[in-house]
């Protein structure tokens, strides 16, 4: 049972993704499902792959490691939530994107690291839009001048905005977020700052993730509409 629900969930993520894009004059292939798979046990991660999931979304390093671990070698780990800096030397050779930059502290982190592995880090700054204390994320004027000194730093690319809109019941209330989010990189495009590509726009959740289609995003970080309610480990 466990095993048609996933695939049955993906199909209707699927569709809806593909209806947004369609009502708002997008092609479907200009959104990428990030599966989010923290707490789910890698059984589930497993079904997702088998029936296409290859962008998998963790909060917490430990747990992106283990399921690396166990996982194909040809998924897309992003890593969504929070990162500590003393936690980022064990994820810049692993991921594929980082969502969740907010500092220049962070990146300089990130890219001390990257180029001690010799590698390049496909980053996102996350934006607080909603400006909600309880939130991780820049404000929205300070994201120029943080995308501007990210860039100066060899080993680390910015590839586009995250943000994490509230949680509401009707999912209109946060399209202004997402306009938002979208019109500050569009901005920001415009400034053709070098080493800087507004190219992903990371936003919407399982509740609007069809809204935050309509107004651009480019990546959807669905979890629950996959797998169901979070499972925490005691």
């Amino acid at each position: 049972m466990k095993d048609a629900t996933i695939r049955e969930n993906l199909k209707v993520v699927e569709d809806t993704i593909a209806f947004a894009c369609k009502e708002s004059g997008r092609g479907g292939q200009e959104v990428t499902l990030i599966a989010v798979s923290k707490t789910k046990p890698v059984e589930m991660l497993q079904e997702a792959y088998a029936y296409g999931c290859r962008d998998f979304g963790e909060n917490k390093v430990q747990e992106l490691l283990d399921k690396y671990e166990q996982m194909p070698k040809d998924i897309r780990w992003h890593m969504i939530g929070h990162l500590q800096r003393n936690k980022v030397k064990y994820i810049v050779d692993k991921v594929y994107l980082i969502h969740s930059v907010d500092s220049l502290r962070l990146a300089e982190e990130i890219n001390k690291e990257a180029v001690k592995k010799d590698v390049c880090v496909n980053i996102l700054v996350e934006v607080n839009v909603a400006n909600e204390e309880t939130k991780f994320g820049i404000a929205c004027e300070e994201v120029k001048q943080l995308v501007r000194d990210i860039a100066k730093l060899s080993n680390i690319r910015v590839k586009g905005l995250m943000t994490i809109a509230p949680f509401v019941e009707n999912a209109e209330e946060n399209r202004p977020i997402f306009s938002k989010l979208r019109k500050i990189s569009v901005d920001i495009m415009k400034e053709n700052i070098d080493n800087i590509d507004m190219e992903i726009l990371s936003m919407g959740m399982t509740g609007d993730y069809a809204v935050a289609v309509a107004e651009g995003a480019t990546c959807v970080r669905v979890g629950t509409g996959i797998f169901g309610l979070r499972q925490y480990m005691p």
